[in-house]
């Protein structure tokens, strides 16, 4: 791995980062701090992670302050923002982008040196962040254009909008920290909702540079941007029971404790992405170039770091050995590289997950696995090789954990109804992948795994996008459904204003309309 820093990619360093944004006032931190580390450089052991700077480790004292200002900024909906009229929002959140896209150089270099992310793939994920904004623009437009006029049913009028449900806490991942994390906050904030959200422990610095986007594209209290531990700033914040939603993308159990804190959950509505544990099923008659192209980027593009990653592998048995011979043959030849380099494999940003893969390893292959790549497992201070494991049976942690990392369990099979029990018993119901040729053996397959998982991906390898399909799944996956059109609707709720359809009440209607005396109540929309 050549560890020179073209001089386009390289920082200035430490990065002091000391500012947060509460109320509409971007303020200084004068508490404790936290270091940003990166691990690119620490391929040996006597290598030191590189220290990129600091962020606030904030306190109590912040994390309720911003859930006051965000609270007052809703006002039980009667803020400036919940009753804003659309096009205000919607030029608010334009803004907010056109700002946004100026910081494109500096935001993509921190993702690489963050989070380990290559080059292409940060430069995607802003990108595709700034589609995914326009697009939800769009597609609310869309809603207000669809609540633009009066129905009349047995003799009561109506005019059906979708309207906010309250305060937000949103919480993103280090694996997108920009793209998913934003595919709450967006949403959310632009459906009149206001929000208190704290970046990732990694992938934190690079949320630095949005701040005065934010603080010029918005009034006051709507976004409120807080850093440091979950603990000391989720906690006291759910344990008012002011929060409305709890908009999440990270670990089941993450998501039980804190919900496990409000004191009225009932009140409290949930957007949930988490764990997936997506199977890829190869039939007997599948395109094997294909196939194992799809399952190598599957399962190592960002090195298995993803949700949507292929995390266990179901290969039948009439063509296992060649699809293990070809997939081996093609992982061992991958490069290991910094992510200015583009390759596929980059250095694991988090200290502790080379010793938590070798773990996995070493658990299977004292129960009966084996790698069957030469190269699997090899590890550096700061990488693990992907191994491949075969045969892998359900005594093995990496049979029922989500991984998350460059660790790939393969499973034979010559009886479909094998992977399907798995997938059935699995505690995840996200995606899989389905490999085959044949119309009358894959027909009644589909049939039952789409009531198992909420994307079946054929020919093809799991993924999150377009952003205008749904992405959620079934039981311990996800709670809620986001896209650009289904997170609009997440963070809303279908409201009315109801009469009964007599001349008086369309004289007051019509009084409304032409006199535009209500926000809520028009027949207008924004072009």
């Amino acid at each position: 791995m050549n560890q020179s820093i073209p001089k386009n990619y390289s920082l200035n360093l430490p990065i002091h980062h000391d500012t947060y944004l509460i109320d509409g006032k971007i303020g200084k931190w004068k508490g404790d701090f936290t270091d940003v580390i990166s691990t690119l450089l620490a391929s040996n052991e006597e290598d030191q992670y590189t220290i990129l700077g600091d962020s606030p480790k904030m306190d109590e004292k912040h994390a309720l302050l911003a859930l006051d200002a965000a609270d007052k900024a809703y006002s039980n909906g009667t803020g400036v923002w919940p009753t804003m009229k659309v096009y205000e929002r919607i030029n608010c959140m334009q803004k907010f982008v056109d700002l946004m896209v100026l910081k494109r150089e500096e935001v993509v270099k921190l993702l690489m040196w963050e989070i380990g992310k290559n080059l292409k793939d940060s430069q995607k994920e802003f990108d595709r962040t700034v589609d995914y904004i326009n697009d939800t623009i769009k597609e609310y437009k869309k809603i207000d254009r669809d609540g633009a006029f009066f129905h009349n049913n047995s003799g009561v009028r109506a005019l059906i909008r979708r309207g906010p449900l309250g305060v937000v806490l949103c919480l993103g991942p280090y694996n997108y920290p920009l793209n998913e994390t934003f595919a709450l906050l967006i949403p959310a904030i632009i459906m009149g909702n206001t929000a208190i959200f704290k970046p990732a422990k990694h992938g934190v610095l690079l949320i630095a540079p949005l701040l005065e986007a934010f603080q010029k594209s918005f009034p006051p209290g709507v976004v409120n941007i807080v850093f440091g531990r979950g603990r000391e700033i989720a906690t006291p914040i759910m344990k008012t029971g002011k929060i409305n939603v709890l908009a999440l993308i990270g670990h089941s159990s993450s998501a039980i404790s804190l919900q496990d804190l409000h004191p009225q959950k009932n009140r409290l509505r949930l957007v949930l992405g988490l764990e997936a544990k997506n199977p890829a099923i190869i039939m007997d008659d599948a395109d094997l170039e294909l196939t194992v192209n799809e399952c190598v980027n599957g399962s190592l593009s960002y090195n298995g770091q993803r949700c949507t990653a292929i995390k266990v592998i179901y290969v039948h048995e009439k063509i296992k050995d060649k699809f293990l011979t070809k997939f081996c043959e093609e992982i061992d030849s991958l490069k290991l590289g910094l992510p200015w380099e583009n390759t596929l494999l980059t250095p694991l940003p988090e200290p502790n997950k080379p010793k938590y893969i070798s773990d996995l390893i070493d658990d299977a292959t004292s129960k009966g696995a084996h790698i069957i790549n030469k190269n699997g497992g090899k590890k550096t201070k700061n990488f693990v090789f992907p191994a491949v494991l075969y045969p892998v049976n359900k005594e093995m942690n990496v049979y029922k954990e989500e991984q998350f990392g460059p660790v790939i369990p393969i499973i034979s099979f010559s009886d479909i109804k094998i992977p399907i029990k798995f997938m059935a018993e699995s505690s995840y119901g996200q995606q899989v992948s389905l490999f085959g040729n044949s119309e009358e053996k894959l027909g009644p397959i589909i049939d039952s795994l789409v009531n198992l998982v909420c994307r079946v991906n054929l020919n093809s390898s799991c993924q999150r996008g377009p952003d205008v399909y749904p992405f959620t799944g079934r039981k311990d996956s996800a709670v809620a459904t986001l896209s650009v059109h289904d997170a609009l609707r997440s963070f809303s709720i279908r409201t009315f204003v109801a009469s009964k359809d007599n001349p008086t009440n369309k004289g007051i209607l019509r009084k409304l309309i032409d006199n535009k005396k209500s926000n809520f109540v028009r027949t207008d929309y924004y072009l």
